[in-house]
């Protein structure tokens, strides 16, 4: 990669009560739309979780958060929105929602390596 790439990330939030709406941050999702690139880290800190809702539902967190990734990378044919271009797929994975599985609003920065963006995001935020 030459040059600086303009990119947008969003944290990815865990609300195992979205009345409470009390969140954990779980990963990250960071998409260049010049590159047509988008990748999402994920690490499940259950401990956190747990802090937050001592009866919460592992199971259907992690069906949740392999969606997500399913949908960022493109893999599922049925989903009209996997097979979006990154930077749509980026949009409809940040969208606004009222759910157990959020974003924050999307930040942008430059980069010359967007792998490496993402691993020091995922250090600096979840991790």
């Amino acid at each position: 990669m030459q040059g600086k790439h303009l990119f947008e990330y969003a944290m990815i939030r865990l609300v195992p009560r979205v009345e409470r709406e009390e969140f954990v941050n779980v990963g990250v999702v960071i998409c260049c739309k010049r590159q047509n690139f988008i990748r999402c880290q994920i690490h499940l800190n259950e401990q956190k979780v747990l802090m937050l809702d001592p009866e919460a539902d592992f199971d259907l967190f992690r069906s949740y958060l392999h969606s997500f990734e399913k949908i960022c990378k493109g893999e599922n044919p049925e989903n009209p929105i996997a097979l979006q271009d990154a930077a749509s797929r980026f949009r409809w994975l940040t969208a606004v929602r009222s759910s157990m599985l959020q974003t924050s609003r999307p930040h942008s920065g430059f980069t010359l390596d967007l792998e490496e963006s993402l691993v020091s995001l995922m250090k600096e935020y979840v991790l």
